[in-house]
């Protein structure tokens, strides 16, 4: 197997141009790329997941980071879509109606995106409905639900109710987060899952998404 320490490192440090001929490299010597996803790309963004979890990095360099994992993703995506690479799973991802806060939303995002979850944004505002009628559409395994407003946590209960209403309850995990949010509420309200950073909703969504 190739060395992706390299590759590891210019991920978790952001360096665009050069993660981009690595791969592109990579790809020219034959390389498999599944093998430069999960060896090469995956691990710097878990280690800058890990380094965020623990203060040690901020959201600056979880962007610049995210971007240079992008950039290898987007060379690796004509291998991915003749069945090269399968993602272990879903997830549908908004912000609750009413709340138009996203920085903590789109952090998950790339944080699910950084585990290889594929990932379906729905934005700010997003109603109960049109997060049930997005996991259908896209038979998701998880709806990740964020706010930032105490007046829009209600609307999460919308979203577990909605879910039941349309019968995928069952087999789909509801996760919610937000500044506001706690254990209590989750539980509460029937949701699956709190986590308090990006990085662990996205260790609790792969969790989920291997068991």
């Amino acid at each position: 197997m190739r060395d992706y320490t390299e590759l590891n490192r210019m991920v978790e440090t952001g360096k665009t141009k050069i993660v981009k001929q690595l791969v592109e490299d990579a790809l020219a010597e034959g390389g498999n790329a599944k093998e430069i996803l999960e060896q090469g790309l995956l691990p710097g963004m878990n280690t800058i997941g890990e380094k965020f979890k623990n203060n040690e990095v901020f959201v600056p360099e979880v962007l610049i980071a995210a971007r240079a994992m992008n950039a290898g993703t987007t060379l690796l995506k004509p291998y991915m879509a003749n069945g090269a690479i399968q993602a272990p799973g879903t997830a549908v991802i908004g912000t609750v109606k009413g709340d138009l806060h996203d920085i903590g939303k789109n952090l998950v995002k790339m944080m699910l995106e950084g585990k290889g979850i594929t990932v379906v944004d729905l934005g700010t505002d997003v109603s109960a409905e049109q997060f049930v009628n997005a996991a259908v559409e896209n038979n998701a395994q998880i709806i990740c639900c964020s706010a930032l407003l105490t007046t829009t946590m209600p609307e999460m209960e919308a979203v577990v109710e909605k879910a039941k209403e349309a019968g995928i309850r069952e087999k789909v995990f509801i996760m919610i987060g937000g500044a506001p949010i706690t254990q209590e509420f989750c539980d509460m309200i029937g949701a699956d899952c709190y986590t308090s950073d990006a990085s662990s909703a996205a260790d609790a969504a792969l969790a989920y998404l291997n068991k």
